[in-house]
């Protein structure tokens, strides 16, 4: 008997539930870290160990494993849903994508810039911290608001944390690479073309991608790009093609893909297991008297807090507008510039990939700390604002 899936319904209702459990996650991590179980939870987190022979210089502690290994698998579903969306989903045309990508654009760039105008005298390489939307807490508040938000919101909320990720994936890639290594990178570069043959030969066997996404993952590795990519690369080479012989079948119509066979065993993974440790890993930082203080004090801290709170709804609203004026894109139907500060206060949520870019920008733990502490006050302060709005405005009349 084949189980009935519904590649876009289900994605959004594992995302929502998936921000319940990052919440929980990231309360108790702050709790082990502000706790008797602080010595222990860092000793565990720092627990060093070796992956293969010597020669393979997989040198990893706990937490890098989390970093590097498990969130490979997360971008790997990134990858996926940015690549169903590019081809048959809210961006699969210029006219779908105009108005969120507007957004999305602005949504990054005015963050960035308040930053660099407070604290790009001190730690310039933090730029894009406050950048990134967190899918799966900015679509969990939408989904709790509930009528208040029209239903166009979420479609346009979600192609804006697409567009999001894929900036913020660029951002990774472009800017916080390491001294490279051009022979790994001529290897990665021999994977893909292997992956692009075996495609072309119409093969799906896991026993084939495999091995070439961990090889994939392992150039990476050593070219000096960090290795997530590798995730969102073969996220976008998957075919979005037909799945042979799958044991699915899509509500919609009918026909289940490869994006969407994937998505469906591997999303759950992601959003109930990985993303949870990770903010569980990566949360644990010293909340005291002395820590608020060093956040009050430090330009690092207000320019990512800013750049949350007032640079995503406002970069989202202006940008928008701009396209509307100029007549590239148009509203979410029924929206109202307050419907869009609100989406776009939950756009800044920044989170999950706001951690992840803090941990690449800082090379002081100290500031790495400060950093996740400011992101996530400005992700809690954004999302009471979106919150807030959408509770008190009254939804507009189609």
């Amino acid at each position: 008997m084949k189980r009935v899936i519904a590649p876009l319904r289900d994605f959004l209702h594992r995302e929502s539930s998936s921000g319940t459990l990052i919440l929980i996650a990231s309360a108790f991590g702050l709790i082990a870290a502000n706790s008797g179980l602080a010595d222990t939870y860092f000793a565990f987190l720092d627990f060093k160990f070796q992956i293969g022979p010597s020669s393979l210089e997989l040198d990893f502690t706990i937490l890098k494993s989390i970093n590097y290994l498990l969130m490979s698998l997360f971008f790997f579903v990134v990858g996926l849903e940015i690549k169903r969306e590019l081809t048959s989903g809210h961006l699969a045309s210029f006219k779908a994508a105009a108005a969120p990508l507007f957004a999305a654009i602005g949504g990054m760039s005015l963050p960035a810039i308040i930053y660099l105008a407070i604290a790009g005298g001190v730690e310039p390489n933090g730029w894009a911290v406050p950048v990134a939307t967190d899918i799966a807490l900015a679509v969990g508040l939408l989904g709790l608001v509930g009528s208040s938000a029209i239903a166009s919101l979420r479609s346009f909320l979600l192609a804006l944390a697409v567009i999001d990720d894929i900036g913020a994936i660029l951002i990774i890639a472009l800017v916080y690479s390491t001294g490279v290594n051009l022979s790994w990178g001529l290897a990665g570069l021999l994977t893909i073309f292997a992956i692009l043959g075996f495609k072309k030969l119409g093969s799906q066997s896991i026993f084939v991608f495999l091995p070439l996404g961990l090889s994939l993952w392992y150039c990476s590795y050593r070219f000096g790009v960090h290795p997530t990519i590798a995730g969102v690369i073969l996220g976008l080479l998957t075919p979005n093609t037909p799945k042979a012989n799958s044991k699915v079948i899509d509500s919609e119509d009918g026909s289940v893909s490869v994006i969407e066979y994937l998505e469906s065993k591997l999303h759950p993974i992601s959003s109930y297991l990985i993303v949870p440790i990770f903010a569980f890993a990566n949360t644990g930082v010293e909340v005291s008297s002395k820590s608020i203080n060093s956040a009050v004090n430090s330009v690092i801290a207000w320019g990512i807090f800013f750049g949350l709170v007032i640079g995503k709804p406002l970069g989202v609203l202006l940008a928008t507008m701009a396209a509307r004026k100029i007549k590239i894109a148009e509203y979410p139907q029924g929206a109202r510039n307050l419907d869009l500060i609100a989406t776009g206060s939950a756009a800044g949520i920044g989170f999950t990939v706001a951690i992840f870019i803090a941990r690449l920008a800082f090379d002081s733990p100290e500031i790495v700390d400060l950093a996740i502490f400011s992101v996530i006050v400005g992700s809690v302060v954004s999302g009471l604002i979106s919150l807030l709005i959408f509770k008190t405005i009254k939804p507009a009349k189609l």
